[in-house]
């Protein structure tokens, strides 16, 4: 059996830099056998192989997929037999990736624009995402049952709604979405209409701009068919952290009619606390330097001094940790370990993967710095991981109703 190791080394995936095209076909082709989409890869995914001009070889088949099986020797393989199928946006390094793969769904189409974040994404998943998704074609993404999608948080122009409104015509997701991220969510659902969805952001999305903005996005959801259910959830009840996120789900109304009986879940106590989470003997390189712990101490003085909270965390380890940002390469000042006898220390990459649920197997093939970007714009899996059975539940409590209707999982290819 060929494995996906030596497929990568022989077709040369290795990313780079930024919108690798070429590569997110290729991947992209090699994990949709058997699921009803590879007819949407197979052009390009060849075109690359024979632009190589390989050698004789197995792997040199144009149509070597439906040949060779696949040995996945990556930490998370593609579920060979799906209950339900996905697309992942936005996609960062693939939180919401493990968290829906464990309940038995199969990702189809995957985007996430920064390269760094992408390499990480290939070495644990054997797929790289396609870039930019405002130059994607939404007709050309796979039909899919649930869209999966972290985005930005960004304000909605209201200058074009009140023109409009002044010389009474109608405006739609088009009109009011436009130039933002949200804007390419609103054309994927409206085009492809999978059966759910399930959306994150950053907590004060509800009163950013004045509430105007989750306005519209809760306006667009409901006019493009959907029931929506949301709510401000803590990871710090599955890891040893504050970290709060707005999570959005919908169900189609076409096919839950309303009903869907989703609710957000119940969360366990939190029993978590940053020890557990702590390696044992980490490298001395990531101790504060004597000229870096001093300037944290003045800076929290002199804020002090003015009244202001800002300043350096240092954490109890017995306790949980403030909210990891992607800022956390700069200094590490927000979550600072004590440690006796010496300036404290920041968190290290794996203990950052830990800190937002990352299992140890997940591979980390990035600098310190881009690790801690990328771990700080993650979403906690485990708390994704539930929320993300509860929305898969109503999937399968609906199954015998649209399963014959638009059911998106098949054995085709």
């Amino acid at each position: 059996m060929l494995k996906y190791s030596d497929i990568r080394r022989k077709l040369n995936i290795n990313i780079s830099g930024p919108e690798q095209t070429h590569l997110a076909y290729l991947t992209h082709f090699l994990q949709s056998q058997k699921n009803g989409v590879s007819h949407l890869f197979i052009t390009q995914a060849t075109e690359y192989i024979y632009k190589l001009k390989l050698e004789a070889d197995p792997v040199d088949e144009p149509y070597f997929q439906d040949r060779l099986p696949i040995e996945w020797d990556i930490p998370f393989p593609p579920v060979q037999k799906p209950k339900f199928t996905f697309i992942d946006l936005f996609a960062g390094i693939g939180g919401f990736r493990i968290a829906f793969q464990s309940h038995g769904g199969k990702c189809v189409f995957s985007s996430e624009w920064n390269y760094f974040a992408q390499k990480t994404y290939e070495a644990n998943f054997g797929e790289v995402p396609f870039g930019d998704i405002t130059k994607i074609n939404e007709k050309e993404i796979p039909d899919h049952d649930v869209l999966v999608a972290g985005f930005p948080c960004q304000p909605f122009s209201i200058a074009g709604v009140s023109k409009k409104n002044a010389l009474g015509r109608n405006h739609g997701f088009k009109d009011e979405t436009q130039g933002t991220l949200f804007f390419d969510i609103a054309r994927i659902l409206n085009e492809k209409k999978p059966k759910a969805f399930l959306l994150e952001n950053v907590k004060n999305l509800v009163s950013h701009d004045s509430g105007n903005t989750f306005r519209i996005i809760s306006k667009t959801l409901d006019n493009l068919g959907y029931n929506i259910h949301f709510d401000v959830l803590d990871g710090k009840y599955f890891v040893p952290q504050h970290r709060e996120r707005i999570v959005i789900v919908g169900f189609l109304r076409e096919i839950f009619k309303g009903k869907e009986e989703f609710q957000f879940t119940e969360m366990p106590a939190p029993i978590h606390k940053l020890s557990d989470i702590l390696e044992k003997n980490p490298d001395k390189k990531y101790t504060l330097t004597d000229k870096l712990w001093e300037y944290l101490k003045n800076y929290s003085e002199k804020h002090k001094a003015k009244g202001n909270g800002f300043g350096f965390g240092l954490t109890d380890i017995n306790g949980i940790s403030r909210t990891l940002s992607a800022r956390y390469y700069k200094d590490g000042s927000e979550i600072l370990i004590p440690q006796k006898g010496r300036n404290p220390r920041r968190l290290t990459p794996r203990e950052c993967a830990r800190l937002q649920g990352y299992p140890d197997k997940f591979i980390i093939p990035v600098s310190d710095n881009q690790a801690y970007r990328q771990f700080g714009n993650s979403v906690v899996v485990p708390l994704m991981k539930a929320v993300a059975g509860k929305l898969v539940s109503e999937l399968q409590k609906q199954n015998g109703q649209y399963s014959s209707k638009r059911s998106t999982v098949s054995t085709k290819s």
